[in-house]
């Protein structure tokens, strides 16, 4: 499914469709990777996920499916059919939740990277005390990308400050997948657990998702440029 070698993965979070393809028109499919959540993937539908795939965009389609294992394995064999190429579910759903997702992957006509999410990077151990989690956030990471593993899925998406510990444990061939990324300079926005490209990649991580530093420049496709300079001269 892999049509570029770029680690970058543009998050298109935007409220629809027209909007979205304005950013998109103005990058290059050959030098990056287009991430689609829920919001978009709302309004605009998997007929314009097809249309990104259509324009040889490699599409991380983000929706963190969790629910019983037979709706999860329903839900990703449509969702690989759209031919994206990567996928996710939440870990916290379990190894049979997401054994389930994988059957669903490996029915389908394409057979997408399925990758789960750990501890999304808006929390921090104050709010998974909230929910009852008292393991510290490393140590809940760590258990949920090990339970991934387990299942037999390829990586997870977890935060760049985890990456390091992933990597050492989880051998060099699981793919580590990280949001909260910001250039330098670049305010922190909503996410708790931030780190610049270059060091997330040092410490482990496979693909990096980026998005108002690129989708709110003046010139994205500058921007997005200059952030892989920034990451070969490294």
């Amino acid at each position: 499914m892999q049509t570029n070698n770029s680690k970058i993965i543009v998050a298109l979070d935007y409220a629809d469709a027209a909007s979205a393809l304005i950013l998109v028109n103005q990058l290059d499919s050959g030098l990056c990777k287009i991430k689609v959540g829920k919001e978009l993937f709302t309004a605009a539908g998997p007929q314009f996920v097809e249309k990104l795939v259509n324009q040889n965009f490699d599409v991380f389609l983000d929706l963190k499916f969790h629910d019983i294992p037979n709706t999860v394995a329903k839900a990703c064999e449509a969702a690989s059919n759209l031919g994206v190429w990567m996928l996710n579910v939440h870990a916290s759903g379990g190894i049979a939740m997401m054994q389930a997702a994988l059957d669903g992957v490996n029915k389908s006509k394409h057979t997408p990277y399925l990758i789960a999410v750990t501890v999304l990077t808006s929390m921090n151990q104050a709010s998974l005390s909230e929910v009852g989690i008292e393991n510290t956030l490393e140590n809940q990471v760590l258990k949920l990308a090990k339970l991934t593993q387990q299942a037999g899925l390829h990586g997870v998406v977890c935060s760049a400050l985890e990456a390091k510990i992933l990597r050492q444990q989880l051998g060099n061939d699981f793919c580590l997948v990280t949001p909260g990324i910001r250039p330098a300079n670049v305010n922190q926005d909503d996410q708790s657990r931030v780190v610049t490209p270059q060091n997330a990649l040092n410490s482990g991580a496979s693909y990096l998702v980026i998005g108002r530093p690129i989708t709110q420049a003046p010139n994205p496709l500058k921007a997005l440029e200059h952030i892989l300079q920034e990451i070969r001269l490294n």
